[in-house]
């Protein structure tokens, strides 16, 4: 059996995204139950180093926007990094995840080996399809969904293992 560039990506990151979405709303339940301002867990980071939550799930948004219309050979969506409210956050991620499930398996196939241009700054990094798609997005999709989910935990929101995975 063999896998597909579009099955490794978009059903993944779909997924990967309604997780976090079930993520932030167990947090702003638990922001309300507790009586906390959430913006203190939209602000909190695990290390004064490190990107608050609210970054964190902007970021997998963009990775996964953009990781996906780079494949299919489009330009992704612009969002604006505006989000304040848990809210917010969430509509983002059903938006990326709307933008997803327009593409079709047509577009995204057949990229294993596509040149894919990443700026960064003042320098561009070089990829093919399939170790761009391995390598960089679905690692950065899952760090940043990973660090939203640390931060609520570390905050004290009741978060399992299965919240990350999702329900089979």
């Amino acid at each position: 059996m063999t896998i597909s560039m579009y099955q490794a990506s978009v059903p993944v990151m779909i997924r990967s995204l309604n997780n976090l979405v079930a993520i932030l709303e167990k947090g702003a339940a638990d922001a309300e139950a507790r009586k906390i301002d959430p913006a203190v867990l939209l602000h909190s980071r695990l290390y004064p180093d490190m990107l608050p939550l609210v970054k964190q799930v902007q970021i997998a948004s963009d990775i996964a926007r953009r990781g996906a219309a780079r494949l299919a050979g489009l330009e992704a969506p612009v969002m604006e990094d505006n989000e304040t409210t848990f809210v917010e956050l969430i509509d983002r991620l059903k938006t990326t995840n709307a933008y997803l499930a327009i593409l079709t398996p047509a577009q995204i196939d057949g990229s294993e080996e596509k040149s894919i241009a990443l700026p960064m700054g003042k320098e561009t990094m070089h990829f093919e399809g399939l170790p761009y798609l391995l390598y960089f997005v679905l690692p950065n999709v899952y760090f940043h969904v990973t660090t939203a989910y640390n931060i609520l935990r570390h905050a004290g929101v009741k978060l399992g293992k299965l919240d990350f995975l999702g329900k089979p």
